[in-house]
């Protein structure tokens, strides 16, 4: 089982570079914003509650032991490809992690660590960081399997307000935080690389679509706010970004995480009207049943009282759309996906 499931996740996204993704932090006044969008071939997914006290073991890799862990902590994330593989979320403690594509990027070789999948990497961090201290400190515990995966880069974030860039360049953890970030957003290219381009943009005037681009813009935008140059909240003002800096047809969600007031709004290219979840809405303890929402239903507003209880069929059958959705790019058997849902029957409350 675990061979074909390595090969599921090999594939998950295609070699081509077709991922374009944008995120920021914004921090006015003490007020967190957390801003995303998912820019994709596949709009399909569902957003999950994550509970805490449950007892996991990684999902085996074709190189590198497993890491066995209990949740400390509960978490709202967005899944395509499974539960416990979220391309990104938050958790009850306020810490955001969200993905990037990023080519050049080279996870460290094998060694004594533990190898996790790139999206059980978000879950794992979910369920046991509270700051990005601690992520950063996993990376003594736990690495990123080298052989066939996906190149990802992650911004993350949390209550504190601080924020970090995670990159794999040639095969080590480089992290830029605090006075090494002075732009607290991330695109496609590395860090640094889009920092030298940011310094150089100026007034708006060069905006592109590239990954470049949008960085700037978006330093642009989070900079005019920080001058009060808009009376828009910092959630309506985040959307703005996160519209300025969409591709069209290709994004297909954005998100908001309001880490002040442990809230997400989100609209997808499906159906752009904003919803918003709430996390005083669910409980996390481990006793309690793990609820789901599809993110493309038509529902506005305050979402929460639309959630259901999680099932293997609903796993089963975001997992076999998200996968059709890709089905022009990439040849996935269904199988799979019954391999992928059949691994959470091995989580369970500690």
């Amino acid at each position: 089982m675990s061979k074909y499931l390595f090969i599921v996740f090999v594939l998950i996204f295609p070699l081509e570079k077709v991922s374009a993704c944008t995120s920021f932090l914004m921090n006015q006044n003490g007020k967190l914003v957390f801003g995303r969008n998912y820019d994709w071939v596949s709009g399909s997914g569902m957003v999950n509650t994550n509970l805490r006290g449950l007892a996991k073991t990684s999902f085996p890799m074709q190189e590198g032991n497993t890491i066995s862990w209990v949740s400390m902590y509960g978490s709202i994330t967005f899944n395509q490809y499974g539960k416990e593989f979220p391309t990104g979320g938050m958790n009850e403690k306020g810490l955001v992690v969200e993905l990037m594509w990023l080519d050049g990027t080279q996870y460290p070789v094998p060694d004594r660590r533990p190898a996790i999948n790139v999206l059980q990497w978000i879950q794992y961090q979910l369920d046991n960081c509270a700051t990005i201290e601690e992520v950063i400190e996993t990376d003594k515990e736990v690495r990123i399997a080298a052989v066939g995966t996906t190149p990802l880069h992650y911004l993350v974030a949390d209550k504190k307000g601080n924020a970090a860039t995670i990159e794999f360049l040639d095969g080590r953890m480089i992290v830029h935080k605090g006075k090494e970030l002075s732009f607290p957003v991330l695109t496609n290219n590395t860090y640094q690389e889009s920092e030298k381009h940011a310094l150089s943009f100026s007034n708006n005037k060069n905006f592109t679509g590239s990954s470049l681009g949008r960085f700037a813009k978006a330093c642009s935008m989070l900079e005019e706010y920080r001058t009060g140059k808009s009376n828009r909240s910092p959630v309506d003002y985040s959307f703005k970004i996160l519209d300025e800096v969409a591709q069209g047809d290709f994004t297909k969600w954005s998100i908001v995480y309001d880490i002040s007031e442990s809230r997400i709004y989100f609209k997808t290219h499906s159906q752009p009207a904003i919803k918003t979840v709430d996390f005083a809405s669910f409980n996390f303890s481990c006793s309690s049943v793990p609820m789901a929402f599809d993110i493309n239903t038509t529902e506005a507003g305050q979402i929460s009282k639309w959630f259901v209880h999680f099932s293997k069929d609903l796993n089963l059958k975001t997992v076999q759309k998200s996968f059709g959705e890709t089905a022009d790019r990439i040849s996935i058997p269904r199988s799979y996906a019954d391999k992928i849902t059949a691994y959470l029957g091995l989580i369970k409350c500690q």
